[in-house]
């Protein structure tokens, strides 16, 4: 991954200012980098783009259980 390019985080809509929450953004490879949004300048978690597909599926699918 390109360290230098700088990568566009998002939060869901439906957080607040005040929530714990966590940030996500698309990586070059498309996979996705996972942050907590009270530590932004913290390590992340990076994650491929398969098993970001996987874990989406799971959600969807109550495939947590």
């Amino acid at each position: 991954m390109d360290r230098s390019a700088p990568l566009t985080w998002r939060k869901s809509i439906r957080s607040t200012s005040n929530d714990n929450c966590v940030e996500v953004a698309i990586l070059p490879d498309r996979g996705r980098a996972i942050r907590d949004s009270k530590k932004p300048g913290a390590a992340f978690l990076r994650s491929s783009g398969e098993a970001w597909q996987h874990f989406i599926r799971g959600l969807k699918t109550d495939g947590f259980r």
